[in-house]
């Protein structure tokens, strides 16, 4: 399937959040500083994008808006600082910051078996809260929601589970990207604002009395590596 995509220079700002402070194991989370680095980077679309490439455009817009939606829906019974502000302010951000690249090579996410359909806000702006049009995404929607609604404790830990399965996809997306620098880029903010994610969660955790914070779950969590 070949798509003529149109090209158009945009600048684009990113905020990269890093949302630290406390929370306890009630319901009533501690105050929490937010440190947000604003970084303007203007990102130009280059040529066309290969099947894999336009896959990954949409499959990063799905899992910012699973990562947004999740830490919505657990702040509404548990509210913690982390899980209301990395939503509202960072993954805000990363979704539109996909969202405008998606817009600029006009292609469709919403229906991934066929990008030559034009983009339309509409219908990503419309997409009810928990549903995906990538079914892995909307099953690890529904598999963590049901996991963390089960305490405080869980919420941030799935804040954990979230922000390392969205680097391991990034880094393979990157590699993706090849030359493509405007999906470079894209994709090397939403990774490193994962790497402030994680470490909020962490604290999160730490602030309740769960030493290890997110290393607490298991190896496939526990990332003491990831920049800090």
């Amino acid at each position: 399937m070949k798509t003529r995509l149109k090209i158009s220079a945009f600048v684009l700002t990113a905020l990269l959040l890093s949302a630290c402070g406390g929370s306890s194991s009630s319901n009533n989370a501690q105050n929490s500083s937010n440190n947000a680095n604003n970084t303007t980077n203007t990102i130009s679309p280059q040529g066309t994008l290969t099947e894999e490439q336009k896959y990954s455009l949409a499959y990063m817009w799905h899992e910012e808006k699973l990562a947004k939606e999740i830490y919505l829906e657990l702040n509404k019974i548990y509210p913690t600082q982390q899980l209301e502000n990395i939503a509202t302010r960072s993954e805000v951000q990363h979704i539109q910051l996909v969202q405008d690249l998606v817009q600029s090579y006009d292609i469709n996410i919403t229906n991934i078996a066929n990008y030559e359909i034009n983009y339309s806000a509409e219908e990503l702006n419309n997409m009810p809260v928990g549903k995906f049009a990538i079914p892995e995404i909307e099953s690890l929607y529904n598999t963590l929601y049901d996991y963390g609604r089960v305490s405080q404790r869980a919420s941030l830990e799935v804040g954990c589970m979230v922000e390392v399965v969205d680097i391991v996809d990034l880094d393979k997306y990157i590699v993706i990207a090849g030359t493509n620098q405007a999906l470079v880029d894209t994709f090397t903010i939403l990774k490193n604002g994962s790497y402030q994610h994680y470490w909020a969660f962490d604290k999160g955790l730490k602030n309740m009395g769960v030493s290890n914070g997110c290393c607490s779950l298991d190896a496939e969590y526990c990332h003491p590596e990831y920049p800090n």
